[in-house]
């Protein structure tokens, strides 16, 4: 999702090695060519457009309590980054304590009468040891999926396992990616959760090679995709993107993130300055194939320790400033 632009030729998180000829993941061949993707409608789980409520206003978030401790300017520049609906990141790999954080906030959402949106960050070999590494150890995944799936309440969306894909077979210790996607995907969807696969941004994969990646996992059990999460891609390339992506796979439906598109990239993904929040979360109903416009990444959380940033996920004051301050709302 970082994948910030370099010189050969593809986008890669955190400026990886070279990205391998070939390799086989799960029984399959997988390369840096694109194979034809499914292309039949059938395999979509549930193709249709959604039938969301209002997206959830999470009143915990870091910007939050930033901005109930903040005065004046800066107190109305955090509000713009409090008072919009935001996703709820699940990256913890104790089980029971991420079972207990997903009951909390769906719990809450539901009982509000809307709709929250969770990222799941778990997928063993995250971020292939860079700002974000860690995840879930690859024989107790399947249970951390089963106990986060088991405290869904209500209908939310998820957003499953950013980089995942973009990423595969990237790094050693990835043990069999497609089948952890497949197997959260079939259990949450179970759960009532609406899933989408995280698949990059407009920078970083060729649409063909996105859709081919995302048919090895398939779409029996997810709507279909997200772009842009925690990078900076316009609202417009993504949607250029997405609509090319989806059409290779027959139907598939994708979300935005556009928390902090406002201006675009400059090419790199770790904390750059001079970005802007993008537009407000909205539902979209309209010919195409997106469904929504969401503020995934968190604004104002760090990408990294990098231009001066602590450490990944936390609280990077300055630079949420920064990003309300350039908004063009």
């Amino acid at each position: 999702s970082r994948g910030g632009s370099v010189t050969f030729g593809f986008v890669g998180v955190g400026e990886p090695g070279v990205r391998p000829a070939s390799f086989e993941l799960a029984g399959l061949a997988c390369g840096t060519e694109p194979g034809p993707p499914s292309s039949d409608p059938s395999n979509l789980s549930d193709a249709e457009p959604p039938t969301a409520t209002d997206l959830y206003l999470d009143p915990t978030t870091r910007a939050a309590s930033a901005a109930a401790a903040a005065s004046g300017e800066e107190r109305a520049l955090l509000e713009k980054i409090a008072q919009t609906p935001q996703a709820f990141w699940v990256a913890g790999t104790d089980a029971t304590g991420a079972a207990e954080d997903v009951r909390d906030y769906t719990t809450r959402a539901s009982e509000d009468g809307t709709t929250g949106v969770l990222v799941i960050y778990a997928v063993p070999g995250r971020d292939c040891g860079q700002h974000s590494s860690g995840g879930v150890g690859e024989s107790a995944y399947a249970r951390w999926i089963d106990a986060v799936a088991g405290a869904m309440m209500g209908e939310p969306w998820v957003i499953l396992e950013p980089d995942a894909l973009p990423m595969l077979g990237d790094c050693d210790g990835q043990g069999d990616r497609v089948g952890y996607l497949q197997y959260a995907a079939e259990t949450l969807t179970a759960a009532g959760v609406r899933v989408y696969f995280d698949v990059g941004h407009s920078g970083w994969l060729p649409a063909e090679e996105a859709a081919r990646r995302i048919s090895l996992v398939g779409l029996d059990h997810a709507v279909g995709f997200a772009l842009n999460v925690s990078n900076y891609q316009t609202t417009a390339d993504s949607v250029d993107y997405g609509e090319r992506v989806a059409a290779a796979l027959g139907g598939a439906r994708y979300v935005i993130d556009t928390s902090r598109n406002g201006n675009g990239s400059d090419g790199q993904w770790c904390n750059p300055r001079g970005r802007a929040l993008g537009e407000r979360p909205r539902l979209v109903a309209d010919s195409g194939s997106l469904d929504a416009e969401l503020w995934i990444k968190l604004p104002g959380e760090s990408d990294g320790q990098c231009n001066g940033g602590p450490a990944a996920g936390q609280w990077f004051g300055e630079i949420a400033l920064e990003l309300a301050r350039n908004a063009h709302w």
